[in-house]
């Protein structure tokens, strides 16, 4: 993560021991983590990208019962958009034989309401995987302060 402020020397050793306590947290999620509640999958893209300061598009791959096969990030973007293509998303999805994904970004300014433009994207990626018999279960919104759950809102 990039500060725009300077950081003392103690701030700088305490990101870096909560960063390696967060990278600790993903490697303990195993393979019988289900992510079919969305509280739980919310959860896991707000501590993974929450705080970044640029966008970042990652996936959940997950097995038939939803339980989580691998967690990529496959799209790094700017302050204000990232491009992501779905055929990468159905190419890794292939890649761990996974039977349905979850989406999810993070939006640096915090704002946690999906645009028009995540919307489309939710649909490309949608009939992307669907041609391949991968179920899109969700895709989150996700900022330091919460996060926003599209199939909550009927958008997937």
């Amino acid at each position: 993560m990039r500060f725009s402020v300077p950081l003392s020397d103690a701030e700088q050793k305490l990101l870096l021991r909560a960063e390696a306590l967060l990278t600790s947290c993903h490697n303990r999620i195993s393979e019988a983590t289900t992510l079919s509640d969305p509280s739980t999958a919310g959860k896991l893209f707000q501590m993974r990208l929450g705080a970044h300061d640029r966008e970042i598009f990652s996936v959940a791959f997950l097995d038939t019962r939803h339980r989580l096969i691998a967690f990529e990030d496959l799209h790094a973007g700017t302050v204000d958009g990232c491009e992501v293509h779905p055929r990468v998303v159905v190419q890794r999805a292939l890649v761990h034989n996974a039977a349905a994904i979850i989406l999810g970004h993070n939006h640096p300014s915090g704002s946690l309401e999906p645009s028009a433009a995540d919307r489309a994207l939710t649909q490309r990626c949608k009939g992307a995987v669907n041609l391949v018999d991968i179920r899109l279960l969700d895709h989150f919104v996700v900022g330091t302060t919460g996060y926003t759950s599209m199939a909550a809102r009927g958008w997937v």
